[in-house]
This record gives structure tokens, C-alpha cells and sequence, in this order.
């Protein structure tokens, strides 16, 4: 089954928890045992898990990855936002993750994070069910 749904970030960086959302989707699916693919088509943005118990980790994710990545190099893409194309590369589009008994598994401080590194702007993930 393929769902899909929009994101509206406020920020050129953001980390947004999407965990919840990909919980109701694989509720909706039924399924009981399988996989869940995350796909974030977008060139200037990704997909992580990541701790979601402690707010700053996301602050500092962002902070670090514009420290490795900083916007003002000399660049030769002419729109200007070819530090989000390399944040999204080292970050990466999907990710795969497992259903066990109806829920998603995730260790007990994990969620799953779109990573906008070009916004503000609307984008669409998609999540992909497959049951085993």
C-alpha cells in the first residue's frame, strides 16, 4: 500500500518528528508483520531516525550538519542551495523501517525525521507498506 501526505516547514533547516504519522498509516494498513519504506522525493531534503526524547539533539543534528556543509562556500550551482543537496546526500532519501505485531519497531527513544535543509517550502513524503 502507498500512502502519502505534505509537510510545510517554516525554516531553511528543520528537523521534523514524522513518527507519528507513519504509525498511523501502517494502523490504517493492517499489516501485521513487514516493512516500511519512507521516501522523501525531493533533492534538498531526507528522511533519519534519530533520538526524539531530548529537543536539542535535533538543534544540534542541524548545527553540525550546517558546520560540515556551511552555505557560504564557493559553489558553482547557480540556484544557490548546493549545500542542501549535499546535506540531503550524506543524510540520504529513505529509509526502511520494520512492522512487528501491528507497530512499528523503533527502540525506545527513536523517531523518524524529515529533514528539510532548503525551506521554507511544502513537500511530499511518501511511505510504502508491504506486508511479509
Amino acid at each position: 500500500m502507498l500512502f502519502s501526505f505534505e509537510v510545510s516547514t517554516k525554516h531553511r533547516n528543520e528537523l521534523i518528528d514524522i513518527t507519528q504519522k507513519i504509525k498511523e498509516f501502517i494502523k490504517k494498513s493492517g499489516v501485521i508483520s513487514g516493512v516500511c519504506v519512507v521516501f522523501v522525493p525531493h533533492t534538498t531534503a531526507a528522511v533519519t531516525i534519530n533520538e526524539n526524547a531530548d529537543p536539542s539533539v535535533r538543534f544540534d543534528i542541524e548545527k553540525t550538519l550546517s558546520q560540515i556543509v556551511p552555505s557560504n562556500l564557493d559553489y558553482t550551482h547557480i540556484e544557490g542551495n548546493s549545500d542542501s543537496h549535499i546535506k540531503s546526500t550524506l543524510v540520504s532519501p529513505s529509509i526502511t523501517l520494520i512492522i512487528d505485531n501491528g507497530q512499528l519497531l523503533l527502540g525506545t527513544w527513536q523517531g523518524v525525521y524529515f529533514c528539510e535543509f532548503d525551506g521554507p517550502r511544502r513537500r511530499r513524503v511518501y511511505i510504502k507498506i508491504l506486508k511479509d
